[in-house]
């Protein structure tokens, strides 16, 4: 596996740019996790998303592309197989061009949650 502090803060600089306008419920070395202002009906704010450190990988983890699976449809074969789950990309190394299309996944996800007032 690459380095997983340099590969988390590669992965952590997709959400950093929206923090401004959520609520950041953990910056850890190891753990980032972004919630929006939106309260669901079960009174908890609704998941945004996080990058996590585990034992044998990364892992990024973005709600939109489960609330909206419409998002998905333009993403490379190379990108799902990076897919575990519905909303979770797993990396062991750094790939600056999956990253770069995991950035816009994140952006566009961004805007449908806006669009739907989950911000």
């Amino acid at each position: 596996m690459g380095n997983p502090d340099e590969i988390f803060q590669q992965l952590k600089k997709i959400l950093t740019p929206y923090a401004s306008e959520m609520d950041v419920v953990t910056d850890t070395p190891d753990n980032y996790y972004l919630n929006t202002h939106h309260v669901m009906k079960n009174k908890k704010p609704t998941y945004f998303g996080s990058v996590k450190i585990s034992k044998n990988y990364i892992s990024f983890h973005l709600m939109p592309v489960y609330v909206f699976p419409d998002l998905l449809e333009t993403i490379t074969p190379e990108l799902k197989k990076r897919m575990q789950g519905k909303s979770c990309f797993n990396f062991k190394t750094e790939d600056t061009k999956l990253f770069q299309q995991l950035k816009a996944l994140t952006q566009a996800g961004y805007e449908k949650y806006e669009d739907t007032g989950y911000l």
